[in-house]
């Protein structure tokens, strides 16, 4: 069985909580873990804001947040925007690299997401906007208990 979602909302940086809760409260179906849904919520948090701040420049637009997941529990977060796109998908993953002017940003967006989730993947054309892939597979409560009861096993 899959289960999919998708919602646009403006460009707008008070948005950015607005897509938090909406991936929270779609993910609660698979039962995650505390440290999961941070994970979770704190990547779409920087896609989202990725998406406003340097897809669009803060000057608005729309954002789509598109989210499925089935019996395999990966869930799969898309963050799409029609704005600018990115040059070099390469060096805007690298540490430290941002559009902005550097006074408040820290460039470290693309290397949260890649922490927080299990793959990340950048589609961008200049002119055309950025779509990033995230998934991340939900173990939950049942899946945490069994893998310490494997490891008490074995």
């Amino acid at each position: 069985m899959e289960n999919r979602m998708e919602l646009r909302f403006d460009a707008l940086p008070q948005n950015e909580a607005f897509a938090r809760v909406t991936i929270a409260a779609f993910a609660v179906q698979l039962s995650p873990t505390l440290p999961e849904m941070a994970d979770l919520k704190t990547a779409v948090s920087e896609a989202v804001t990725n998406a406003i701040v340097h897809g669009y420049g803060n000057e608005g637009g729309v954002v789509e947040l598109i989210a499925f997941y089935g019996d395999d529990r990966q869930l799969t977060v898309q963050i799409r925007d029609t704005g600018c796109g990115i040059r070099d998908v390469e060096a805007a993953m690298q540490p430290f690299y941002s559009t902005g002017d550097g006074a408040e940003r820290s460039g470290m967006g693309f290397c949260v997401m890649q922490t927080f989730m299990d793959a990340v993947e950048v589609d961008s054309t200049p002119g055309e906007g950025t779509t990033v892939t995230m998934r991340k597979f939900i173990l939950g409560e049942a899946g945490l208990y069994r893998e310490r009861m494997l490891d008490e096993i074995g």
